[in-house]
């Protein structure tokens, strides 16, 4: 995936915290469930769904890493309410997996897909952003296991938990449908800058209609 540059970090000073956060010196390790073993024999990233030609999409672990590399400098925002500033993330963004693999005219959503079945859905217009980014690097350096490598969404306008670690896939979809957490009492959009973090915290039209 090409060599990360390491690109100019934004003073901590020079960006707002959201409501309610508080600023993080180093980045904590924050998951559910166990660290899967990485095995890149049998790693594939997948896109599926409603695709624009109708077809599922696969990368092996080779080919998904020979994409155009990008780096994007934003800052991750944790639900628990710390948040990191500045960071450079670099990877392959979103919108080259949809050039590559594009979504049918009336798909509205996307659900994110990660080892042990874990999933987080978000608008399509979330997903697609400039600044979302499938990340394998964190200021120029691999994402540990721990982090999420080999590869983990980071959508820095949403709460981290919408970028989920250990990516696998994504699911294009015409209709919202709840991921892990969104099942789990999160709220089903996740602004930081709103608040949005528990689903009673939703107002109508912020979750899906069933």
């Amino acid at each position: 995936m090409g060599q990360p540059g390491i690109g100019e970090h934004r003073a901590a000073g020079e960006s707002e915290l959201p409501p309610g956060q508080r600023l993080q010196r180093g980045w904590p390790v924050t998951h559910y469930g166990p660290v899967p073993k990485f095995r890149p024999e049998r790693w594939e990233f997948r896109v599926f769904g409603a695709t624009a030609d109708g077809d599922k999409h696969c990368w092996n672990h080779e080919q998904f890493s020979a994409l155009p590399f990008s780096t994007v400098v934003a800052d991750l925002h944790c639900v628990t309410k710390y948040s990191m500033l500045g960071a450079e993330w670099g990877g392959v963004p979103a919108r080259t997996v949809l050039e590559l693999a594009p979504p049918a005219d009336d798909v509205t959503h996307v659900m994110v897909w990660a080892e042990y079945g874990f999933s987080a859905n978000m608008r399509l217009s979330d997903f697609a952003s400039d600044r979302t980014i499938f990340a394998t690097h964190k200021d120029g350096e691999l994402l540990t296991a721990e982090h999420g490598f080999p590869l983990r969404l980071v959508v820095p306008h949403l709460y981290a938990w919408k970028g989920p670690k250990w990516v696998r896939g994504v699911e294009y979809m015409k209709a919202d449908r709840r991921g892990f957490w969104e099942e789990r009492g999160y709220h089903n959009i996740g602004d930081p800058w709103t608040e949005q973090r528990y689903s009673y915290q939703e107002e109508p039209g912020d979750g899906p209609e069933f």
